[in-house]
């Protein structure tokens, strides 16, 4: 199996457990993905070559917070990640594809690229969903790029579907998060978030957890940390005014002395695995990305949503619609307002008791096993 993936950490780690899955069961899996992901993957025990289609900031580079604009963001996917990234990713992978000629490729939904490139060679393919709550990706505005690059590998412009989409679909989303208005195609198939095989799920029964203090999870994730500007001195300035042990991670381009010195009870990392950094939390604090929603809705938490770019919005626009988390503005927010949220959230809140419904219904999808069951029957 080739894995593929445009973009960085949030877009390779929904497509790891399958990868990990399938490598158990005896199979062959290599990655392709830009340059500056190459450690990243090597370092989770897979080989990988270099596609293009560079997305990430240099290492040292920080940006100030900006005011949300949804038809850039919108823009950015079309003109960026299809005309540009996805351009130079079909041609190498296609490449690649020549000379492994693998028997699938598993992508994320977002390197469309690579998508073209399997159906070009004939091979099967998959995605799986990396923009949880639907509503982000404009079907009519992608066509133009998609089409242009289907054309370019001798393919048909394909105007019945966006493109979006290979052979079969993997959905790893809490049921509820995805806008109705924004549905996947027939070959989607639901499945559990795969946090869900490494964390037991909390006891539905006890809603607020009896211990002697409260826990909560801080991340900007792994890209929007360096864009973040004063944000996360704001929020920390609010968190150090609470009785609860604090764990922060600013992303492996951050120095978390970047930050300034912190009081005992918080915590500050460069990165953690998710399972680790939401294990016995009660509540998470973050940018609204989609690979954190999902995990902490998996797990039955309630959030606070300080949502930044990208998909963000659309996804902090539904887990309020859904009542399990609460939004501030990054821009605006201060430490008080963070403090009193905070506070809310821990106190017995109805998004406690919204969040741990959800993860209910969640538990209840089929496993990641079961998800590398039909990726092997696609392959065979």
């Amino acid at each position: 199996m080739l894995g593929t993936f445009a973009g960085g950490t949030g877009h390779f780690l929904p497509t790891l457990p399958y990868a990990r899955q399938l490598r158990a069961r005896g199979h062959q899996v290599r990655y392709a993905c830009q340059q500056a992901m190459l450690p990243v993957v090597e370092a989770a025990g897979f080989p990988a070559v270099d596609t293009g289609g560079a997305t990430l900031l240099p290492p040292d580079e920080r940006r100030p917070l900006a005011p949300v604009d949804r038809a850039h963001e919108q823009r950015v996917v079309a003109d960026f990640f299809i005309a540009q990234v996805g351009t130079e990713r079909a041609a190498r992978t296609s490449a690649l594809i020549a000379q492994w000629r693998p028997d699938l490729v598993l992508r994320d939904e977002m390197d469309v690229g690579a998508g073209v490139a399997a159906e070009a060679a004939g091979i099967p393919s998959a995605d799986v969903i990396v923009i949880a709550a639907g509503g982000f990706l404009d079907a009519e505005r992608l066509r133009p790029p998609i089409e242009q690059l289907r054309v370019r590998h001798g393919l048909p412009r394909d105007p019945a579907t966006p493109g979006l989409h290979g052979d079969l679909t993997l959905d790893p989303v809490p049921p509820g998060l995805r806008d109705p208005a924004d549905s996947l195609p027939d070959t989607a198939i639901a499945v559990r978030p795969p946090i869900l095989d490494d964390l037991v799920l909390r006891d539905p029964a006890s809603p607020v957890r009896q211990h002697a203090r409260r826990s909560l999870y801080l991340t900007l994730g792994t890209i929007f940390a360096q864009e973040s500007g004063d944000l996360f001195l704001r929020v920390l300035a609010g968190l150090r005014e609470l009785d609860v042990d604090v764990l922060v991670t600013v992303g492996r381009e951050l120095d978390p002395a970047e930050l300034g010195p912190q009081p005992g009870h918080i915590r500050v990392e460069r990165f953690v695995p998710l399972p680790e950094a939401l294990r016995g939390r009660d509540l998470v604090v973050s940018h609204a990305g989609s690979g954190t929603v999902v995990a902490t809705l998996a797990l039955g938490l309630p959030s606070l949503l300080l949502p930044m770019g990208a998909d963000q919005p659309w996804t902090a626009e539904r887990c309020r619609a859904l009542g399990v988390s609460r939004v501030l503005d990054p821009l605006a927010c201060s430490p008080t307002e963070v403090t009193n949220t905070v506070s809310a959230l821990l106190d017995d809140s109805p998004e406690q008791h919204a969040a741990l419904a959800i993860a209910q219904q969640t538990a209840e999808l089929p496993t990641t096993a079961d998800a590398a069951g039909l990726l092997e029957g696609l392959a065979r």
